[in-house]
């Protein structure tokens, strides 16, 4: 979870976005540059609250409310709800 403004906002990820997580930190050649990646990565998810704003609609989805990090060579979409507080990271794929 995440604070904005004072307030809490929800952040949660699916399933699917975990297991290809997983996948994409088995490729690392050492348990230290996927630890680092995905320590960078998490940092990045904590902070979407505070950026939102800043993302572009996801190329992958033509719903407004879906959002796209990018980072290093991955996409991560991301649906905002902002009525709700809460942003659901859908996936990470390579670009």
């Amino acid at each position: 979870m995440a604070k904005k403004e004072g307030r809490v906002m929800k952040i949660v990820c699916s399933t699917l976005y975990e297991e290809q997580l997983k996948a994409i930190l088995a490729e690392f050649e050492s348990p230290k540059a996927a630890k680092d990646f995905k320590l960078y990565l998490d940092t990045i998810i904590m902070n979407a609250p505070t950026k939102a704003k800043k993302y572009k609609q996801s190329r992958y989805f033509e719903e407004e409310d879906i959002k796209e990090i990018e980072y290093e060579n991955y996409t991560i979409p991301m649906y905002v709800n902002l009525k709700e507080e809460s942003y659901f990271i859908i996936g990470i794929v390579k670009k």
